[in-house]
């Protein structure tokens, strides 16, 4: 039972957000939106460290000094893995007219909704390697935590599901095929969230290096598209501050609560 909450909690966020937009008219205030933007990245920039790298290097403590070993090179195997998600799937940013990844035809609602999936695929793995670690015994992970990662994700992706609704909206299409997109845009963490929890049935010994690999996708996303995203143009004191807050918040809740 609480793993099927950990799992859909994040989900249950998106959907949220994207209902937004049938209370919201027109496009999103763009101050709104980087708060928003700023705010996400704060979370899964604290949600990486506490949630995930700190517990990687408790597991490996009888290393040594060379507790880090797992931690650093988890983290650096998952920096790779969304760069090469990044360079080969066709997607494009919010607020960019310019594609990345392969040449495709694609429209640029199917493109905006293929970054977003990049976007979910580590906080899905982020959910379910620490629920995995928690439903396999593991002393130094519990399901208290692996629930309050959960949420922290699903308080993030909140605004996510507004930021994906409301410019499918802006761009022409209706109030219930943008919520709908909203809301499939986040289909993709609950899956992501189980094929790691079985996968992690399988290979317990290098859980370290999987936390360390969910925590460096993450990071990945916030450096590559969050910040920037929330630092274009004006209002950027605005997601800044929000930053913080958003990191502070999921401090709190892993330290307080776990």
């Amino acid at each position: 039972m609480i793993v099927a909450l950990g799992v859909i909690i994040p989900f249950v966020g998106t959907s949220l957000g994207a209902l937004l937009v049938f209370f919201i008219r027109g496009k999103m205030n763009e101050k709104i939106e980087k708060i928003l933007l700023g705010f996400a990245g704060g979370v899964m920039v604290a949600a990486s460290v506490w949630s995930l790298i700190d517990p990687a290097i408790e597991l490996s403590s009888e290393m040594g000094k060379w507790a880090f070993v797992p931690s650093a090179v988890g983290f650096l195997i998952g920096i790779g893995f969304i760069l090469l998600l990044d360079s080969v799937i066709p997607h494009i940013h919010q607020g960019s007219e310019e594609s990345e990844g392969v040449k495709s035809n694609f429209r640029k609602t199917t493109k905006m909704m293929l970054a977003v999936t990049i976007h979910n695929i580590p906080e899905g793995m982020a959910v379910g390697v620490v629920l995995a670690g928690a439903v396999y015994g593991n002393s130094l992970i519990s399901l208290s935590s692996a629930l309050v990662l959960a949420i922290g994700i699903a308080i993030q992706n909140f605004p996510e599901g507004a930021i994906i609704s409301m410019p499918l909206y802006a761009e022409g299409m209706n109030k219930p095929k943008s919520f709908l997109l909203g809301v499939l845009s986040g289909v993709v963490e609950p899956i992501a969230a189980l094929l790691t929890i079985v996968f992690v049935q399988f290979v317990t010994p290098i859980l370290p290096y999987i936390l360390a690999f969910a925590a460096g996708a993450m990071v990945y996303v916030v450096v590559e598209e969050l910040i920037p995203e929330s630092q274009m143009h004006s209002h950027t004191n605005w997601p800044t501050i929000a930053f913080s807050i958003g990191f502070v918040l999921m401090m709190i809740l892993d330290v307080a609560l776990s």
